[in-house]
């Protein structure tokens, strides 16, 4: 298909197949394939001070996300402001916090509110007749200028710079309301009145321009503010020049705040939740549930009793105990980096874990007994 324009999106360890060895086979099946145009490889994204392994459960993946009832949009920001497009980049609960409070919360939650509430406040909700003039120019001017390189931004997939164009949009907005005092001049002459409404008007259709340019980035977000300025389906065209929208008497819906505040304290939870590894998590789970069922009564007499041993998992974890150490020592005989030795002494470890519990035994009295031994050895 000659008309279609094919991108490619993924992590940069794919590049080589899908950049040589596919299109090869595509070419050599001579069955007219389309072919790969752009390919749009990122770096990698790190877990706060490691990195995301969803075998060892290290980091927040989609079904923890859709748990904490934080919204979707708000992780599709986080995670677009800091794609790793050059190099890598981490994703830190902190730094979530903080892009959510000043960026959407205090910049274009803030922006997109303010101008609605000021149509709805002091306009009974219907858009005021916008007459641009000189004290206008310089806004326009900006406005354009960020609007057209947000659309090189999507034209040459540089979808993290394109989200900060759409939040200078926003903050050039904040500087504008903030400059001109809308809610000083509408308290003025007739005159004054009218470059309020001027300022309230030019002020609305920024928030219109700004809920088409963040349906790539927010779906949901641009559609709640589309719903509060009652826009039409046909402002969903983006040309490189600001147009205004929604004209003159145009009536809008009941305005409300876009985004919560995260607290502090909210992070600290999920990042005490989300530490380690599902293992860990489940384990201390597990414990705070028995300590909680426990307190309060008599611990009952413990007697022994035998415990079943499944031969065929305990020979299954030797093996793979077996071939784990080789593992290690290969690495310690090859002088690798210290990093990757300890991830596969975890993991040698955590096989032994499963091997003492397969046998009845106590994890901690096997290895931390071997431990022992073998700095003994070493004397």
């Amino acid at each position: 298909l000659q008309q279609v324009t094919l991108y490619n999106f993924m992590a940069k360890d794919n590049v080589p197949f899908h950049s040589v060895v596919f299109p090869c086979s595509l070419l050599g099946a001579e069955d007219n394939y389309t072919l790969v145009n752009h390919l749009q490889a990122t770096e990698y994204l790190n877990y706060e001070d490691g990195k995301f392994s969803k075998s060892r459960g290290v980091g927040v993946f989609g079904n923890n996300a859709k748990d904490t009832g934080i919204p979707a949009d708000i992780y599709r920001f986080y995670l677009l402001f800091v794609r790793p497009e050059s190099q890598d980049s981490t994703f830190s609960w902190e730094d979530f916090m903080t892009k959510n409070n000043s960026e959407l919360l205090n910049n274009l939650g803030n922006f997109v509110n303010r101008a609605l509430m000021f149509v709805s406040n002091f306009f009974q909700g219907v858009i005021p007749a916008v007459e641009v003039t000189e004290e206008d120019g310089q806004l326009l001017a900006q406005l354009n200028r960020e609007l057209h390189a947000f659309i090189q931004c999507l034209e040459k997939v540089r979808v993290r710079e394109g989200l900060v164009r759409i939040l200078n949009i926003s903050r050039l907005g904040n500087q504008y309301i903030q400059a001109q005092k809308p809610w000083v001049l509408v308290k003025g002459n007739q005159g004054e009145k009218a470059r309020a409404g001027t300022i309230i008007g030019l002020a609305a259709n920024v928030a219109c321009l700004l809920s088409v340019m963040v349906q790539p980035y927010m779906p949901a977000t641009s559609k709640v503010i589309q719903q509060q300025l009652q826009a039409p389906p046909d402002v969903n065209i983006l040309t490189d020049r600001f147009v205004c929208q929604l004209p003159a008497g145009h009536k809008i819906g009941k305005p409300s705040p876009l985004f919560q505040k995260i607290e502090a304290c909210t992070v600290a939870e999920l990042k005490k939740k989300f530490a380690g590894t599902q293992m860990e998590r489940k384990e201390q789970n597990q414990k705070e549930q028995n300590q909680k069922s426990t307190q309060g009564k008599t611990p009952p007499v413990q007697t022994a009793t035998p415990t079943k041993v499944d031969q065929a998992e305990v020979d299954r974890l030797t093996a793979e105990v077996q071939k784990q150490g080789e593992v290690v020592r290969q690495l310690k005989t090859d002088k690798a980096e210290k990093n990757l030795v300890d991830t596969e002494v975890q993991k040698l470890l955590a096989l032994k874990t499963q091997l003492a519990r397969a046998k009845g035994e106590n994890p901690a009295e096997i290895i931390g007994g071997k431990g022992k031994k073998n700095k003994k050895g070493k004397k």
